[in-house]
């Protein structure tokens, strides 16, 4: 059985809090990857997003945030660095209320092709593609972008190098 119809992740969430680990992918020119979501049965309620999802079993936090990646974009040469930031947030997607703890790890990678190797059914359904965006490219978006402050955080990022310690992000409910 292929992998992807094997894994379950999103598609098992019943509730309480989610851990989950993203990844702020930087490729050679500092341009940050971000998927393209949007509701399953409403491809206009669209934003960006950082790859990554909710841990699964007894996986630490970075060994979800590489596997996510992995998943999501087919990328697996990368260079996993510190926790950046961490954020809680609630939101509704697909029916249903998402409330998550979510720790954001900087991650570097010569390897800009995307091809996502093992979707969740939900994400077949509510992912419509990848894309690299410059920082600058970013603050001049009117798309949504989540987290809320990404452009914002992403400069911060590349003028001063990572925090010394996560720097927690307000909380955000939708």
């Amino acid at each position: 059985m292929p992998a992807e119809t094997t894994r379950t992740g999103e598609d098992s969430y019943e509730g309480g809090l989610r851990k989950v680990a993203r990844v702020v992918l930087l490729d050679p020119r500092d341009r940050i990857l971000l998927l393209h979501g949007h509701e399953p049965e409403d491809p206009s309620d669209d934003w960006w997003f950082t790859p990554g999802g909710g841990l699964e079993g007894a996986e630490t936090r970075e060994e979800a945030a590489l596997r996510e990646l992995a998943e999501e974009t087919g990328i697996t040469d990368v260079e996993l660095g510190p926790v950046l930031w961490r954020r809680r947030c609630s939101f509704p997607f697909a029916g249903r209320r998402w409330d998550q703890d979510e720790w954001y790890y900087l991650a570097r990678t010569t390897q800009t092709a995307t091809a996502p190797a093992a979707l969740t059914d939900l994400e077949r359904r509510s992912v419509a593609g990848a894309r690299w965006w410059t920082c600058q490219e970013l603050t001049r978006a009117h798309e949504t972008v989540y987290p809320t402050r990404l452009a914002e955080l992403l400069q911060r990022l590349l003028d001063e190098g990572p925090p010394a310690r996560p720097v927690t992000l307000e909380t955000e409910i939708v």
